[in-house]
């Protein structure tokens, strides 16, 4: 049984555990003496480590990233909590539990992608539809996109991550698309299922999360658009006709432009309706995850104090952590509707109140031109 988490800590405490280690890096003090910075973290949360007179012998017997069972005492430093190593040994196989180590989506794995197939199931295209189920016959690769993180620190870091990530976004497309009409849900739909899809090969996330080497010579954006052209070919085989090229264009752009400009990592600037879509829903998942994680519930970092967190470039300041509006009243049954009005008796009843029609002159017709 574990015995402290690092979300429960506080400077202070001793530990003695099996964590994970990954940055690892040797230096020296001003005295030319040697020690360890690294990275160690469990489920919960990650701190900064030190371990003061350390050895190049130690320090090559740590792994590059992975278990260690080391005992320590936490310490507060810059108002922030971090570990200093006094000991450290391997990690027996079998003597932890992987899930306390590894963050994980705290959903039903099976559930969510069981509903990412039912969204998908509903596109009308015959040729993306075909496109969507050669993506979902790769075994392989379906089963990583249920286990991968969306990202390594920023949103949804943590295994489910990615599917979580992408099952919110269609959601919302779901919910979005009927109130903009000639959106194509379809392509929406699409869009956000492949936006992220080659995360799964561009992190590594098997004891700790990183970028793979590829990853990053590559990247996610442009490796997905490659997967496009691999399975729409396993889709014409499928169908016995070729897929347009303008939609297999269109959809690469959702992907190339989804992280909106250039200076985010996208390729190409939002150019159609449904790639300002994707580009909006997804972004607004990914910084709702961030927003929420830093200011409220379970996920706000060890040792965090004050109604503000600290400066988050993604946000481009600090935010407020108090939730203002809590919910006080619980309501036991269906809400109580007004009373309805009834005619005065001195005042004859007029009829039904006639109908008002609320329209929207952007999705009006054009008035017809005079001859």
């Amino acid at each position: 049984m574990r015995r402290l988490f690092f979300r429960d800590s506080a400077s202070g405490d001793n530990i003695e555990d099996v964590y994970v280690i990954t940055n690892k890096q040797l230096a020296a003090t001003s005295n030319n003496k040697l020690f360890i910075k690294a990275l160690v973290s469990d489920r919960t949360a990650q701190l900064t480590a030190r371990m003061w007179n350390a050895t190049r012998d130690i320090f090559n017997a740590l792994p590059e990233s992975g278990f260690v069972r080391l005992r320590g005492r936490i310490e507060s430093y810059q108002n922030n909590l971090q570990l200093i190593i006094e000991q450290l040994w391997p990690a027996q196989e079998g003597a932890f539990d992987i899930a306390d180590l590894v963050p994980q989506t705290d959903k039903d794995i099976g559930q969510m992608f069981a509903k990412v197939s039912q969204l998908l199931s509903g596109i009308r295209n015959r040729h993306l539809s075909a496109l969507m189920a050669a993506f979902l016959a790769d075994e392989e690769l379906m089963t990583r996109f249920r286990k991968a993180p969306a990202a390594m620190t920023f949103h949804h870091a943590f295994l489910g991550g990615l599917l979580e990530h992408t099952l919110n976004s269609m959601e919302v497309a779901q919910a979005i698309c009927p109130f903009y009409p000639g959106l194509s849900r379809d392509l929406v739909i699409s869009g956000i299922f492949l936006h992220d899809i080659a995360k799964t090969w561009e992190l590594s996330y098997d004891c700790s999360f990183g970028y793979t080497d590829a990853g990053q010579l590559v990247g996610h954006v442009v490796k997905a658009a490659f997967w496009v052209e691999d399975k729409a070919r396993a889709a014409e085989a499928a169908l016995g006709e070729k897929l347009p090229r303008a939609l297999i264009d269109v959809l690469e752009h959702i992907i190339l432009s989804h992280h909106g400009l250039p200076e985010h990592g996208a390729a190409r600037v939002p150019s159609t309706p449904e790639a300002i879509a994707v580009h909006t829903i997804e972004n607004l998942d990914a910084k709702m995850m961030m927003s929420l994680g830093a200011t409220r519930g379970q996920s706000i970092a060890p040792g965090a104090e004050g109604n503000w967190t600290e400066y988050m470039k993604a946000f481009a300041g600090r935010l407020y952590r108090p939730d203002v509006a809590p919910v006080d009243i619980v309501a036991d049954g269906p809400a109580e509707q007004p009373p309805t009005p009834t005619t005065p008796p001195d005042k004859p009843s007029q009829g039904p109140a006639p109908k008002i029609a609320i329209t929207n002159p952007l999705f009006e017709p054009s008035p017809a031109k005079k001859k």
